[in-house]
């Protein structure tokens, strides 16, 4: 078996047939990127491999690339400054000679095969080469922001969006572009940190578009609410929660009042104050979603912006970030039966960055299913863990606490139109994986049964997300 080659991660002829005759012509859902909806409406080309791979220049970019760049001793110019994009270029190949086990030196190669047909490995030799080749072919036509979408056969992608957001280039697109759907997800994390600057601002901006004057926090929940409906009018299911730091805190009306109050007036809030607040918020937006079958999903254990200097420098998602270690058990059963209780716990979604946790929340949310197929799963493999170990673990904790045949597959997480081979890395993964089960005899080498499982965990259960 060569890199890369026709049959990479494929190891049993089982495998080989659940991924080239099931898997691999599969449509995309990507129900949780980082994409512009702008930049996806608008459409244009970029303008060289630098800007669609790396960084635009502006802080928005690839920082798993990054993290490695720095690790390579490259210069912060050559990473997020004001280089010239094929001296920035060369500096990333030449981190990629040192990157060999790395799965971002899989993806890059796995991205120039997919997207440019090139078939060289990068480094500093082949740098010139592959550079002027990748900027050749992204001048064309079918290499627009919405042409690299449809060349990996995405089927629906859905955004991360703010509340208060307009959602004006999903309207436009829905309008002009019926090729796949490109949805929002609402992201409501201004909503839930009353202690972060700028939320006093960002509720008046919520005042605005809800129409809502907010002095409690029943008010609150009202203009969230309207939010969620505008949402879900245009076409949203899902949700996104990034819920580094779970908690759980009962609070009476009165005091949520008076801690929203403080927090508006800028006074500073304790550590209980703060985690009642994100308590009943959450509670009241899981009894919005239930309402509307949408699938909440729940990302914990982020340890964000470790590096003050580099946070300052450049701002958040530069690659300062690093998985945490709270206990997540407790207050997630405490969560999740809180909403049990009054009948509002929607489906969810419940990642966490650090694997640790996953048998502790596997088997927390399998104490809270039914009312409906898969009510709780344990979310993919996510940031860091979004490697061939990371992948398989994941999924064989989900086969042995859940039901491997209801997970939802894969999503990119990314802020790369480059980065969808992401879901072809799962899916040889998923096959291998089954294949590796069945050659040992521990489950039937049924191909009907095993590639409509496939196709299910692939595809179908995903796109199942949106269909009510």
């Amino acid at each position: 078996m060569n890199y890369l080659d026709n049959d990479f991660l494929l190891t049993t002829d089982t495998a080989k047939t659940l991924y080239h005759d099931h898997a691999e012509h599969m449509p995309v859902v990507d129900y949780h990127c980082h994409l512009h909806p702008e930049e996806i409406y608008e459409d244009t080309n970029f303008p060289d491999i630098v800007s669609a791979w790396l960084t635009d220049g502006n802080n928005y970019g690839d920082h798993y690339k990054w993290r490695l760049e720095r690790a390579n001793g490259v210069p912060e110019q050559l990473i997020t400054g004001d280089a010239d994009p094929w001296s920035k270029f060369l500096a990333y190949a030449q981190t990629m000679e040192k990157a060999i086990g790395s799965p971002v030196f899989l993806w890059t190669h796995l991205e120039l095969r997919r997207y440019f047909g090139i078939d060289e490995t990068l480094n500093s030799h082949t740098a010139r080469e592959i550079y002027d080749e990748c900027n050749r072919q992204l001048q064309e036509p079918e290499f627009s922001r919405r042409a690299l979408l449809r060349r990996m056969h995405v089927d629906t992608i859905c955004t991360t969006d703010d509340p208060v957001d307009d959602l004006h280039f999903h309207e436009l697109f829905a309008n002009e572009d019926d090729s796949f759907q490109m949805l929002p997800a609402m992201r409501p994390d201004k909503a839930l940190n009353p202690d972060a600057e700028g939320f006093s601002s960002w509720i008046e901006q919520l005042e605005g578009v809800s129409g809502i004057t907010i002095h409690k926090f029943s008010d609150l929940m009202d203009a969230m609410e309207n939010r969620v409906e505008f949402f879900h009018a245009h076409g949203s299911r899902l949700s996104d929660h990034a819920a580094d730091l779970l908690t759980f805190a009962k609070a009476t009306p009165n005091e949520l009042d008076h801690i929203l109050s403080k927090a508006r007036l800028h006074d500073e809030l304790d550590s209980t104050e703060i985690s009642q607040y994100r308590t009943a918020l959450l509670l009241g937006l899981m009894r919005c979603y239930a309402q509307r079958g949408w699938t909440m999903q729940l990302h914990i254990q982020a340890l964000r912006n470790v590096n003050t200097t580099l946070f300052d420098e450049h701002g958040a998602d530069t690659g300062g970030d690093a998985l945490n270690d709270l206990p997540i058990a407790q207050p997630l059963a405490q969560l999740l039966d809180a909403a049990q209780t009054t009948g509002d716990l929607p489906r969810m979604l419940v990642y966490s960055l650090n694997p640790n946790d996953y048998m502790s929340i596997a088997t927390v949310i399998g104490s809270f299913q039914g009312g409906m197929r898969q009510r709780m799963s344990l979310g993919n493999a996510w940031w860091f863990n979004d490697t061939r170990r990371g992948i398989r673990t994941q999924l064989e904790v989900q086969a042995e606490t859940s039901l491997l045949g209801n997970a939802v597959g894969m999503t990119t997480d990314s802020r790369s139109f480059l980065s969808f081979t992401r879901h072809e890395f799962f899916r040889r993964i998923l096959c291998e994986l089954l294949g590796e089960w069945a050659q040992r005899g521990e489950i039937p080498a049924d191909e009907d049964a095993l590639g409509t499982l496939v196709e299910n965990v692939s595809y179908n259960n995903a796109k199942a997300l949106f269909e009510h």
